[in-house]
């Protein structure tokens, strides 16, 4: 319950403070008192809370995720399996280029790992105590391995601009519906009435659940290129070995608002394969038993 309400009140605020903008600069106004649409305000109104709430989440993603997960980071190891994590995650920073993330352990009998941050030299990387437990080094080198591809790929970044520029035309085209609707069924002649109001706010939901297949298509290609890049850092056998481990049955993901940040998600069948946000288990131990 915590959580959800953590992530309720970040959201309205960042609503707030978005609103507050378009207002500012006038943009919030693109409907005029006959009810006409002025396109190039509805789109720079769009275009901030499209992607201006995807990127405020994304520049908060590492406070969010420590709150969330109550990960705590090793600033000084305290034992020698802390010394360890940030040896294997310097290490594997270096060979790709970047700064070395920070590293924490967070609270959990799930076996999981996430990353983020905004900037890939200061990005933050976390596995939970249940994945400490239940994995062997060589496995666990592997999903860290997974996470600093996720950190050196600029994933984080790349999904929150999809993320942001879907929102952006679900946000538009939704406004656009909503007007036409209005003047076509409804028969408003000056102004905006109710019509337009509840018409805009389904459309929104509808476009956003269609809009949200492609954000998950790219998160499941994000998933497939990490653990490529696993396998690169710590072996292809060691990053198979991982995947197996975390196909566990009574395995568990993050909660909602952080699944994508996982290296395991859920899987689903039918047309839920399309709300996924990681590939099957099975698939990308095949993608992996594929390269040369």
């Amino acid at each position: 319950m915590k959580r959800v309400g953590l992530f309720l009140i970040t959201n309205l605020a960042i609503l707030a403070v978005l609103f507050v903008v378009a207002s500012i600069l006038g943009v919030d106004r693109y409907l005029d008192e006959q009810g006409a649409i002025n396109f190039q305000a509805l789109l720079i109104f769009s275009f901030i809370l499209g992607m201006g709430g995807s990127f405020i989440s994304l520049a908060m993603s590492k406070w969010t995720a420590k709150k969330m997960t109550g990960a705590q980071v090793i600033t000084q190891p305290r034992n020698e399996t802390e010394a360890w994590l940030l040896r294997v995650v310097e290490n594997q920073a270096r060979q790709c280029n970047i700064a070395t993330p920070e590293v924490a352990i967070y609270p959990g009998g799930e076996m999981n790992a996430f990353a983020t941050g905004m900037n890939k030299n200061k990005a933050l990387v976390a596995v939970s105590v249940g994945l400490l437990r239940n994995m062997s080094r060589d496995e666990v080198e592997a999903v860290l391995g997974h996470e600093v591809s996720h950190v050196a790929n600029g994933d984080m970044v790349t999904l929150a601009l999809v993320q942001g520029v879907v929102n952006t035309f679900v946000i538009f085209l939704s406004r656009i519906v909503g007007h036409v609707v209005d003047r076509a069924v409804f028969k408003t002649q000056h102004g905006h009435g109710p019509g337009y109001f509840i018409t805009a706010i389904i459309a929104q939901i509808v476009l956003g659940i269609l809009a949200s297949t492609i954000v998950m298509w790219f998160s499941r290609y994000r998933e497939f290129r990490a653990d490529e890049g696993g396998a690169r850092l710590a072996g292809r056998e060691k990053m198979i070995s991982a995947l197996k481990r975390l196909a566990n049955p009574r395995n568990e993901e993050l909660p909602d608002q952080m699944a994508a940040f996982g290296i395991f998600g859920r899987p689903g069948q039918g047309l839920k394969r399309l709300f996924m946000s990681h590939p099957p288990i099975e698939e990308r131990i095949e993608a992996l038993q594929r390269l040369r």
